[in-house]
């Protein structure tokens, strides 16, 4: 096969040649089963090079990223074909390589090659990456994705941030994703329930063995930033650190500012940057993060679930190897600040789009459990379930002038440079992440009144509805020509169909300056993908 190099689109080269600077990181993955047991209970997994989490992938801003992913998934107890989608990376005239299945291209069948390309602009912070084919990251193809800025704007307020600072956060099921997916979706069984909590590799579920926990290294007298980043399918964490507040910095990807806590909340999908300093006794202290499954931290549907059992520690320089002695904090002492998402506001350009006027654009979703067959799962937006077409909405747009959707592909038409305001309607408990873009949450799900002039800006928001009974509303503007998945990041939901899609500006995709050219190894992922037998698929 020819060098990832070798496979440029005109795309790429275009934005290559606005960063003088830029680098050109390649690596090589592989996809493939293993037997792993980061909790103490051995299950096939579906690992990126044999581990989990998946390696970190890092790069510059500004730089152009190649992954040659090879998939050589064949156990018949997980998904065998398989996408990657870069989690909050923007993909400007690069859609193609945005990876959720059949909304920007085919999988990437068994025993084949794709390599992705990321164009990563002006981009930098924290981010993600996972498998986006059905409920496959369940099962273990999901990492960590870092963008440095060698001239961050909050460089000053830390000393260390490096691949020892990345802390990841994963609900951890001991059942394969095809066999929970099958129960949930077909059989009328419940919602799946992690068995545990992983922070970075390690965790313990209830009745199990002593795993031990992850050890996250400091000095005293040093400031880290460390990334936090959920990389879970449903459980939500809140997440602390005994004796040591939070500095928040960052929240998925966008630079805020500074906003002192002792505890985040952290949905699926979200990432925080928080600076902590290392000023304490020499000695090991408490990493909590405390999970809950639809706001309990235990389910009579798995009794091996105990989301108060989620810890590492903190281990300074000169300590003895054990674990603290002081008692597992559970919540907050007395007189600590919990995180509260409506106090945050972006460092660099805040406000949101056309301000407190008017959208061009709005559209209130309201979303509930559908109305079940007798042994099926469904969720609903507007009384629609979203279903996936067979053809890519990237593939149908390009190769149709006058694309149409099916009703089931819950795809909306949004013209060139429009503000979009998007409300979501139907109680909290939901993570809702849109591709392509970050938005401002102009009425956050924790508080406080609507903010048009320095609203916190990311790309996954939690549902609910506000104490003065506002739902959550975020504003975008459609400077991106590409067809973007909304969706929840409770993939279970999104299985079940709690997604729609934003087909921004059809035309500009298909030509013009911003327009998406995918390249030929690209083109031939659906003729491979639909030869094979639904059981490679």
């Amino acid at each position: 096969m020819a060098p990832p190099f070798k496979l440029l689109s005109s795309a790429v080269v275009l934005f290559s040649a606005l960063f003088a600077n830029a680098a050109i990181v390649s690596q090589t993955w592989t996809a493939a089963a293993k037997v792993i047991a980061p909790d103490g209970f051995q299950r096939t997994a579906a690992l990126i090079n044999g581990q989990y989490p998946g390696p970190l992938l890092k790069a510059n801003k500004g730089d152009t990223v190649f992954v040659n992913l090879v998939n050589n998934l064949n156990d018949p107890t997980i998904r065998k074909s398989t996408s990657i989608h870069w989690h909050g990376i923007f993909q400007p005239r690069n859609a193609f390589n945005d990876g959720p299945s059949f909304v920007t291209q085919c999988p990437i069948a068994p025993n084949h090659t794709y390599t992705y390309q990321l164009v990563l602009g002006q981009q930098a912070g924290t981010f993600w990456y996972h498998s986006h084919l059905s409920t496959q990251y369940v099962d273990g193809i999901r990492g960590p994705l870092v963008i440095y800025d060698p001239n961050d704007p909050q460089k000053h307020l830390y000393d260390v941030d490096n691949e020892n600072t990345i802390i990841t956060l994963t609900d951890w099921y001991h059942p394969t994703a095809l066999i929970s997916t099958n129960q949930f979706i077909n059989e009328g069984a419940s919602e799946p329930v992690p068995d545990s909590g992983l922070i970075n590799s390690a965790g313990r579920y209830s009745g199990g063995p002593a795993v031990t926990r992850t050890r996250i290294n400091v000095s005293r007298g040093l400031k880290y930033r460390f990334r936090i980043i959920s990389v879970s399918a449903e459980g939500t964490f809140d997440f602390a650190i005994d004796n040591h507040r939070m500095t928040i910095i960052e929240a998925d990807g966008i630079s805020t500012v500074p906003y002192t806590v002792d505890s985040v909340m952290v949905i699926p999908g979200q990432r925080y940057s928080v600076v902590v300093n290392a000023n304490q006794t020499i000695g090991n202290y408490w990493i909590r993060a405390t999970q809950t499954i639809r706001g309990a931290t235990t389910q009579p549907s798995n009794p091996n679930f105990n989301g108060t059992d989620v810890y590492a520690v903190l281990h300074y320089a000169g300590a003895d190897n054990n674990e603290p002695t002081t008692p597992q904090p559970v919540t907050l002492p007395p007189g600590g600040v919990a995180f509260q998402e409506f106090q945050m506001s972006p460092l660099i350009d805040p406000g949101a789009p056309r301000g407190s006027s008017p959208p061009d654009k709005v559209f209130n979703f309201t979303f509930s459990p559908g109305p079940n067959s007798p042994n099926a799962a469904v969720w609903i937006i507007n009384g629609i379930q979203y279903q996936s077409p067979t053809t890519p909405t990237l593939l149908n747009i390009l190769a149709n002038k006058n694309a149409t959707f099916g009703p089931n592909e819950q795809t909306f038409v949004l013209p060139y440079n429009a503000t979009v305001e998007v409300s979501f309607i139907g109680g909290a408990g939901h993570a809702f992440h849109l591709h392509g873009h970050t938005f401002d949450v102009i009425q956050s799900a924790s508080g406080g009144p609507p903010n048009y002039i320095n609203p916190p800006r990311r790309d996954v928001v939690a549902s609910g509805s506000a104490p003065n009974g506002n739902p959550v509303r975020f504003r975008f503007l459609t400077n991106n020509p590409g067809p973007w998945f909304v969706h929840c990041h409770i993939d279970w939901h999104l299985e079940a169909g709690l997604a729609a899609v934003f087909a921004e500006d059809p035309a500009g995709i298909r030509s013009g300056p911003q327009s998406v050219q995918p390249n030929p190894a690209w083109e031939q992922l659906c003729n491979i993908y639909n030869s094979l037998p639904a059981s490679d698929q």
